[in-house]
C-alpha cells in the first residue's frame, strides 16, 4: 500500500479544497477513496469534520417564503432527544475530570485524547440543542486541557478532590465546572485545536486580552460587536493583566514544595544543559548531568512523550500563527487597504511548517 501513499496525500488536499467551499459531498468522497489508497490518522479526523459541516444550498433553489399564519402554535418541538438529556446529567453528576472524561486515573494522553474526541463530537453546541450541553461542552474541554498537561494533572491528581468541594460554585440548574484548574484557552479553541477550523461557518477567533473571540466573518455588524466587548472588558484589563504574574508565582511556589522536576525540558536551561535527541523524529531536547545514573524509567517511552509533546506545542504554535495571519488578512479587507493585505498575505507560519515536515517523516 505503500505506493499509493502519494495518491492518498492528493486525495487529502482535494478534500480540504472541497470542505473550504463547504462541498460536502466531494469532501466525502476524496477522503474516502484516501483511506481506500493508504489509511491515515489525517484523512479519519477530516471525516469527523465533514459530519459538522452544514449541507450547502442548492443553486437552483430559491429561499421558500414564510407564510404567515394568524395562529401562533404554543408547542413547539424539543430540538434534543432524551438520550441527549441524560448525557448531559450524567456529566453534570461527574465529580472529577477522569469521571467526565471516562477514564481511569492510569489513562495515557491518546486515551484521554480519544474520550475527548469522542465527547467533543456529541456535546457540542451546534450537534446538541439539549439544555445544559454549553456547559457540559466546557467541562470536557477544561477535563482534557488540565489532564494532557503534565504538571496541571499532577497538581490536580494531588489537590484535586478538595479543590472540587472548595471551588465547586452553583449555577442556575447545573454547575461551573471551573472546579479551582482551568485551561488557558476556551472550549471552543481546544475544539479547534483538536477537529481544525476550517469548516462549518466563516468564524475566525481572534485572541483579546487573554481570552479567545469568535468572530463572524460574514457579519456587517462584527466591528461594532468588537467595540462593545472591548468596552465591556476595559474594566477588567488592569486585573487580566496581573493575573498571569500571579499565577507564575503562586505556582512556582507550589511546585517548588510539592512538585518534582520533570526529566527532561525542551529548552535549555542552568538545569538541563545536556542535548539528546530522539531516536525516531530527532527532536532535540535537554536532560540533567546525571541523568544516566538518576532516571530509572523506560528512555524510549519518555522520548514517546517527549516527541508527543513536542508535537502537540507546535499545533497549539500553528494554529495561533493561522490565526493571527486570518486576522490580519481580515483587517485588511476590512480597511480595504492592498498593501497592508499583501503584507497579511505574506505572515510566515514556521510552525506549521516544521508540523508538515515532521508528518512526512512520519509516513
Amino acid at each position: 500500500m505503500e505506493v499509493n501513499k502519494d495518491e492518498a496525500e492528493r486525495c487529502i488536499e482535494l478534500a480540504e479544497e472541497q470542505i473550504k467551499i463547504k462541498n460536502k459531498e466531494k469532501a466525502e468522497k476524496f477522503l474516502h477513496k484516501a483511506e481506500r489508497l493508504y489509511p491515515t490518522q489525517r484523512a479519519k479526523d477530516l471525516l469527523v469534520q465533514i459530519k459538522l459541516m452544514a449541507p450547502a444550498p442548492e443553486p437552483d433553489q430559491q429561499p421558500r417564503r414564510r407564510k404567515q399564519s394568524p395562529k401562533r402554535e404554543d408547542h413547539t418541538t424539543p430540538q434534543y432527544t432524551t438520550e441527549q438529556l441524560e448525557d448531559v446529567k450524567r456529566i453534570k453528576s461527574c465529580k472529577d475530570y477522569y469521571e467526565i472524561l471516562g477514564v481511569t486515573k492510569d489513562a495515557t494522553d491518546s486515551e484521554i485524547k480519544k474520550a475527548y474526541k469522542k465527547l467533543a463530537l456529541q456535546f457540542h453546541p451546534d450537534k446538541n440543542k439539549c439544555p445544559g450541553a454549553a456547559e457540559a461542552f466546557k467541562a470536557i474541554g477544561n477535563a482534557v486541557a488540565v489532564l494532557t498537561d503534565p504538571e496541571k494533572r499532577k497538581q490536580y491528581d494531588m489537590f484535586g478532590s478538595e479543590e472540587e468541594r472548595v471551588s465547586r460554585s452553583h449555577h442556575h440548574h447545573g454547575y461551573t465546572y471551573t472546579r479551582g484548574f482551568e485551561s488557558d484557552v476556551n472550549a471552543e479553541e481546544l475544539f479547534n485545536m483538536f477537529f481544525g477550523s476550517g469548516f462549518g461557518n466563516s468564524n475566525v477567533f481572534v485572541r483579546r486580552n487573554a481570552r479567545v473571540y469568535r468572530q463572524n466573518m460574514g457579519s456587517s455588524d462584527s466591528h461594532h460587536s468588537h467595540q462593545r466587548e472591548q468596552q465591556q472588558q476595559s474594566g477588567f484589563a488592569a486585573f487580566f493583566q496581573l493575573l498571569p504574574i500571579l499565577l507564575a508565582i503562586v505556582l512556582s511556589m507550589a511546585s517548588s514544595l510539592f512538585i518534582s522536576d520533570p526529566a527532561y525540558s525542551l529548552q535549555a536551561t542552568n538545569k538541563y544543559t545536556v542535548a539528546r535527541r530522539t531516536e525516531n523524529l530527532g527532536v532535540q531536547y535537554f536532560v540533567r548531568e546525571n541523568f544516566h545514573s538518576e532516571y530509572q524509567g523506560s528512555v524510549q517511552r519518555l522520548e514517546l512523550s517527549i516527541e508527543e509533546d513536542f508535537i502537540t506545542n507546535l499545533r497549539h504554535a500553528c494554529y495561533r500563527e493561522k490565526n493571527y495571519r486570518d486576522t490580519m488578512i481580515w483587517k485588511a479587507r476590512n480597511f480595504g487597504d492592498p498593501d497592508m493585505f499583501k503584507s497579511a498575505q505574506s505572515i510566515k507560519t514556521p510552525s506549521c511548517e516544521k508540523l508538515h515536515k515532521i508528518r512526512g517523516m512520519g509516513r
